[in-house]
């Protein structure tokens, strides 16, 4: 009787196994024998505006090794294989090699094919490449700053690689398979089901920049940051008619190729990122303001001495000189910082403070660059009675080289600011341009006070005795403003060292292009008209030549810059 109970049990069980349960486990081993597979985007590239690739994908591969099949009597030469083929010291495979109760160990990334097929020649059991695509950069570091780079995985970091990531990155797609053996290390089994969902390929980003501007640009500020032995500096070229940029370039440079052998510091783009005081180059904004209240012309005479009693503080002029007759012209073109604050008296605070505004201080450019720093405009409110005169000389205000190359572009446009644009579009899967929206245009000053600076920046580069000689051009007319201003350092908590500055525009009479040059902390010089000076004429040269802008023909208007003599 007991028997004939054991055997029912025994019975029931089998019938339950192969009738009510069997769709269960079924199910359970079709689950572990099925492996989800990411099938990676191609990421879109990034070009200049003629479509030069400054950051293309390639297709690479990543070399894995499953440690369980190499046994510990084949170690050391199976290492010493992958470490020829691949490049890499042979302790680092060997470590990899031997860990334990892993099927999966990552050897490298981003292989060449040729390496990988050096790679899987060798036939050693265990060890595989899968697809992947690598992140190339053609021109090293060519806008390096600008452009940025991508992470380990693909996701970008910094520049325009990480404003973009996402339109750049595309999207993923995946696959599910069938595998014998169970989890991931099993192979795939063929005439198996198989879901695929393809991945949708990134976006292209196309800038503004042109290479081979941008390359002289660079090569411009590097020569002149290692001859002035500087800490840094930035150039930056646009274009007058439409704000766009064609050259953005720092020294030094990140190096696209080796990013992480770099120090973080130098990874930015210091021409958005940095700020300093002007100097110099910050007194057209006080011109402008002064023309557009009515208080001064160009021709207006000023007594100017090299001392000014400004509050509870007496001010020097840039250099010791016995009293002068200069008229405002030759107060812009010689560069006095005692003629601008008797300007600057001439019409209080609040205008000023206005143009300053106006200008875009204290706000961030709206080009959408990565990094971008909104410099620094003290509230009007806040002004101390000194304050205001070093103000309208540039002390005391803090910008980016973007803000004041913008003020140039303003002024050479007729006084119409244009939103500065760093992104001419974007490329989509069928290589078609979707043009970006054209910058925003504001009126600043008028056409009339544009005109009048342009001819004052016209003698500051050209008249006897200005401060921005080294910019001219031979046959064509320059205008612009030299700067020297003193420069914050933490290092010695306090103004010890110099920014030296240069900016202009040319042709003079009919503007096309605007150059800035600013160098940091030199130590041999710091004027900017002999450190910045050189480095505007030699970039605006190649500018001019690579966009074919021939001279005008016409002649700088004689202009009066003292009475004395």
């Amino acid at each position: 009787m007991g028997m004939a109970v054991v055997m029912s049990l025994f019975a029931g069980r089998l019938v339950q196994l192969q009738g009510l349960d069997s769709k269960v486990f079924e199910a359970k081993a079709a689950t572990l024998r099925v492996r989800e597979e990411t099938l990676p985007a191609r990421r879109g590239p990034i070009t200049d505006v003629n479509g030069h690739e400054l950051a293309v994908t390639v297709e690479a591969r990543e070399i894995s090794a499953d440690p369980t099949v190499i046994t510990p009597a084949r170690r050391d030469a199976v290492a010493a294989s992958l470490a020829t083929a691949l490049g890499v010291p042979k302790a680092d495979i060997a470590a990899k090699l031997a860990l334990p109760r892993t099927h999966y160990a990552l050897l490298a990334r981003d292989v060449s094919l040729g390496a990988a097929k050096n790679v899987l020649d060798l036939k050693i059991n265990g060890v595989a490449a899968a697809p992947q695509y690598q992140r190339f950069y053609p021109g090293g570091n060519l806008a390096g700053g600008l452009v940025g780079f991508v992470g380990d995985d693909g996701t970008g970091l910094t520049g325009f690689e990480q404003t973009y990531d996402k339109l750049l990155g595309g999207k993923d797609g995946k696959q599910t398979v069938e595998t014998g053996g169970g989890g991931v290390d099993g192979q795939r089994i063929p005439m198996t089901r198989s879901v695929r969902q393809e991945p949708v390929a990134g976006q292209g980003v196309r800038l503004t920049i042109d290479r081979d501007i941008q390359w002289a640009a660079q090569k411009a500020i590097a020569e002149r940051v290692k001859a002035s032995g500087a800490r840094s500096g930035s150039v930056i070229v646009m274009d007058v008619r439409t704000g766009q940029v064609l050259a953005m370039g720092n020294a030094p440079e990140v190096d696209l190729a080796d990013w992480k052998d770099v120090p973080a510091a130098d990874w930015g783009n210091r021409a958005v990122t940095e700020v300093f005081e002007p100097g110099s180059t910050n007194k057209v904004i006080t011109a402008a303001a002064a023309l557009e209240a009515g208080a001064v012309r160009p021709e207006t005479v000023f007594e100017v001495r090299d001392k000014y009693q400004c509050a509870d503080r007496l001010l020097n002029d840039a250099h010791p000189h016995p009293p002068e007759h200069l008229t405002f012209t030759g107060i812009i073109a010689e560069s006095s910082n005692v003629g601008t604050m008797m300007a600057a008296d001439r019409i209080g605070d609040q205008p000023l403070y206005d143009m300053l505004k106006g200008f875009g201080f204290g706000a961030k450019t709206g080009g959408g660059f990565y990094g971008e720093e909104a410099g620094l405009l003290p509230r009007r409110e806040s002004w101390s009675g000194s304050q205001r005169c070093t103000i309208a000389f540039g002390q005391g205000v803090s910008v980016t080289a973007l803000q004041m190359a913008s003020v140039y572009q303003t002024i050479a446009n007729g006084g119409v600011r244009i939103t500065p644009q760093i992104v001419a579009g974007t490329v989509d899967q069928h290589h078609r341009l979707i043009p970006a929206k054209p910058g925003k245009r504001t009126r600043v000053i008028g056409t009339t006070t544009a005109k009048d600076i342009s001819r004052m920046l016209e003698a500051a580069v050209g008249a006897e005795g200005s401060t921005g000689s080294l910019a001219a051009i031979k046959g064509y007319r320059v205008a612009g403003k030299t700067g020297t201003a003193m420069r914050y350092d933490e290092n010695c908590r306090g103004y010890c060292g110099y920014t030296a500055t240069f900016v202009g525009f040319t042709p003079a009479d009919a503007p096309r292009l605007v150059v800035l040059a600013v160098v940091q902390a030199p130590k041999n010089g710091h004027f900017g008209g002999e450190i910045a000076a050189p480095v505007f004429k030699d970039v605006m040269t190649f500018a001019l030549k690579s966009r074919k802008i021939p001279p005008t023909g016409t002649t700088a208007p004689s202009v009066r810059l003292s009475t004395d003599g």
